[in-house]
């Protein structure tokens, strides 16, 4: 075992305190990255909170990971000390099940290994990116290209999958009107990726207050969902919906901006059930359906075309010191649009 520094919280709700925890040492099939940052996902709060079941505590939490390989086991050939790395949600999987040979490991049969707050198959708890180094089996860690700041590839690890998997997925490209629901961590990602695939993006937020914003990552249309007259407007005009908030939102008002035939995917996670009438989807034969992150080959695809189109995250760098503050921020959705953990700060702590 080797000890790293990193930020613990030591039980649900509590304030993020200094710590070092141990990463195993060195497998055949490991890779050892320094870890330079780390992006602060609304899911790592959620955790942090116990907002989502029986958590694991003392947490570190971190599934957006950016760093540089500084060590690899002996079976290792597809990356090298030096290499620019990121590991997302997952740590493993059983590698052997239908999903995971088809390069779908975040639906593996067995259950993949989540990158903190989970247990592996070694019986061990995982510790996240609120630190600096961790262990990561090979084939769980993409290459960042040289196109992008590791800064801002960070977010990419969980934002950037999670909502290119579902652009990709729906065919988002041209001659395709893409509707992207809230401009925050997730909604300000998919607009850069969705117009780079080529699609007409419009993005419909509950005020105007970041249209400038918008307009600015490449949108051509923005509008209020608080003026009743938007869903009129948009009557049947858009072939997708890609749905980011993670709030109750009038689903069958928003089935109805799609044209016949299109899809309303949701990528946010409410904590109230949303409810719909069945005829909004009938009517007009409509898909609503949902999209979680997307397995390794994507993830590095994802990495790739953001990287040839000059997309990063917007972010707020910070240090380990102000994480609590920025938890607060971020449910007072006061950050435009992800903030990162400088994880060289964790020793000054």
């Amino acid at each position: 075992m080797a000890q790293t520094r990193a930020i613990s919280v030591p039980a649900p709700g509590a304030p993020f305190e200094p710590t070092t925890i141990d990463r195993r040492e060195l497998r055949p099939d490991d890779v050892q990255i320094d870890i330079a940052y780390a992006g602060i996902c609304h899911s790592d709060i959620h955790q942090a909170k116990e907002e989502w079941g029986s958590a694991i505590f003392p947490m570190v939490p971190g599934h957006e990971i950016a760093g540089v390989v500084s060590a690899v086991g002996s079976e290792v050939t597809a990356h090298r000390v030096g290499d620019r790395v990121g590991v997302g949600c997952m740590v493993d999987s059983c590698g052997e099940c239908e999903h995971c040979r088809a390069g779908t490991e975040q639906f593996c049969v067995r259950g993949n290994v989540q990158t903190y707050n989970g247990v592996g198959f070694d019986g061990e708890p995982t510790y996240g990116g609120y630190s600096q180094q961790v262990v990561v089996k090979d084939h769980f860690v993409c290459s960042i290209p040289d196109g992008i700041g590791l800064d801002v590839a960070a977010p990419l690890l969980c934002a950037g999958i999670t909502t290119y998997s579902p652009l990709n997925r729906w065919n988002a490209g041209p001659g395709k009107k893409v509707a992207v629901v809230g401009l925050g961590g997730l909604g300000h990602l998919a607009v850069k990726i969705a117009v780079a695939m080529g699609a007409e993006v419009t993005v419909l937020s509950q005020s105007l207050k970041k249209q400038e914003d918008g307009l600015r990552l490449g949108a051509e249309h923005y509008y209020a969902t608080s003026d009743e007259s938007t869903f009129e407007a948009l009557r049947s005009n858009f072939d997708l919906i890609l749905n980011t908030v993670s709030s109750e939102i009038p689903v069958d008002a928003y089935l109805g901006l799609l044209r016949t035939g299109g899809a309303m995917v949701n990528v946010g996670a409410p904590s109230t059930p949303l409810s719909y009438n069945a005829f909004s989807l009938i009517a007009g034969n409509k898909v609503l359906t949902g999209s979680m992150i997307g397995g390794l080959p994507e993830t590095q695809e994802m990495l790739d075309f953001c990287a040839e189109h000059g997309i990063g995250a917007e972010i707020e760098t910070i240090p380990a010191d102000q994480v609590d503050t920025a938890y607060e921020r971020v449910q007072n959705s006061d950050v435009r649009y992800r903030f990162v953990i400088d994880t060289a700060t964790l020793g000054t702590r």
